[in-house]
């Protein structure tokens, strides 16, 4: 589940996702946190090669053992762990940590432990504690994935029964975020489409206009859909409006927002973006944090603008560079989130990047929303016309030919 194996952070989110929402169809009672231990444990505990879980409830200025899920040889653990003891206040700081040594035997009692994986989790009024027993061969990325993304989801199911949702409200928002109009650029002309598979989603665009001549767009995709994806959309899409206008570079910006990505609480985890800034002569300077490669269809060619960094909000500081490429008079630049070329038949075949190229190839002469709407035609009629699985969003920029430019 590290970012170097084929299942990457955002798959695994998937994965966990769908857990939650299986067993979140009703709202939370006294065995919701057994449930999701049990869940949890089936679908990652040999990977992850989690042993037990237990939940500790925050009671005063003590943490009291609630629930225990076990598998394997049983140990003696604490039925209470005090909130004074300095290592409870470092998890309380850290809110995921993994212990080793010495400190978890005096805390939890459980002797001869390979080691212990804990968060904590919370609503505004009430706190708990998970702890995962490990066994050996367990690997330090993933766990601290598996912990983050757990928590996050948690959070935000908790936090939301206990405050209520306004969907129509938040449907709202995040529509006012979009750009309603292409941005008027001489030599050029733009076009995007965002199509959200429920009320909400994690999919967003955006143009920015530097001056007459000079302008930029991004495309991103934060993992999940609904509404803990749409509360990351709204804070990466404000970020880079004041990022931007504040005339920052595209790497400091997008620095700065995983440093916002990290602190989320209630909102998805990881965002996948591409940004990039246009000049007038065709230059462009582009950063790419794991977003699928947008491509440029040049006559014949076809390039692709590949990452230059990681998606957002995995590492707490991240490497990230800018690159270049020139967009000849006629060249076709196509952004696109993966709800389009993830998209699939009934027998699994997906639509794929590769038909998503021919496809624009064969139409590059069209107009920018032309284009746009043939795209969607097609990859929802490749779909069999069913409703979208994953939000989808396609984005084209085309530099004119000079004839054609006033």
């Amino acid at each position: 589940m590290s970012p170097a194996n084929n299942t990457g952070p955002k798959l695994f989110y998937r994965r966990l996702d769908t857990i939650l929402s299986k067993i979140g169809k009703t709202k939370s009672d006294k065995n919701y946190f057994v449930n999701i231990l049990s869940a949890l444990r089936k679908e990652f505990g040999q990977d992850l090669k989690i042993r037990r879980s237990f939940v500790y409830e925050e009671r005063g200025t003590d943490y009291v053992l609630i629930h225990s899920v076990n598998a394997g040889r049983k140990k003696a653990v604490e039925p209470s762990v005090s909130l004074d003891s300095p290592t409870m206040k470092l998890i309380m700081k850290k809110k995921r940590i993994v212990m080793k040594g010495e400190e978890r035997t005096a805390l939890f009692g459980l002797a001869g432990t390979e080691a212990l994986a804990i968060t904590t989790v919370h609503t505004p009024v009430h706190r708990w504690m998970f702890v995962f027993e490990l066994n050996r061969g367990w690997v330090y990325e993933e766990i601290m994935l598996f912990l983050r993304s757990m928590r996050t989801a948690l959070n935000y199911r908790l936090f939301s029964e206990m405050v209520g949702t306004d969907l129509e409200r938040a449907e709202q928002i995040q529509k006012s975020l979009l750009p309603k109009d292409a941005p008027d650029i001489h030599g050029y002309k733009i076009a995007g489409k965002s199509l959200p598979a429920e009320l909400v989603g994690g999919d967003f665009f955006e143009y920015f206009q530097f001056d007459k001549k000079d302008f930029g767009i991004s495309i991103g995709d934060a993992s999940g859909h609904g509404l803990p994806a749409a509360l990351l959309v709204r804070d990466v899409v404000i970020g880079l409006r004041m990022g931007l206008e504040k005339e920052m570079r595209i790497v400091n910006t997008l620095k700065r927002l995983n440093q916002v990505i990290q602190q989320s609480t209630y909102s998805t985890n990881f965002v996948s973006l591409f940004i990039g800034e246009i000049e007038e002569e065709g230059h462009l300077f582009y950063a790419n944090a794991g977003h699928p490669p947008p491509f440029v269809v040049d006559g014949k060619n076809i390039s692709d603008l590949e990452a230059t960094g990681i998606t957002l909000g995995f590492l707490p500081s991240i490497d990230l560079s800018r690159a270049y490429f020139r967009l000849n008079p006629g060249a076709l630049l196509v952004a696109y989130s993966d709800g389009i070329i993830e998209r699939l038949k009934r027998d699994d075949e997906q639509y794929g990047v590769e038909r998503l190229k021919k496809l624009a190839r064969a139409h590059k002469d069209m107009e920018p929303e032309e284009i746009v709407d043939v795209i969607f035609n097609s990859v929802f009629e490749f779909g069999k016309k069913k409703k979208w699985d994953d939000d989808a969003t396609v984005v084209v920029v085309k530099r004119l030919e000079e004839e054609h430019v006033k």
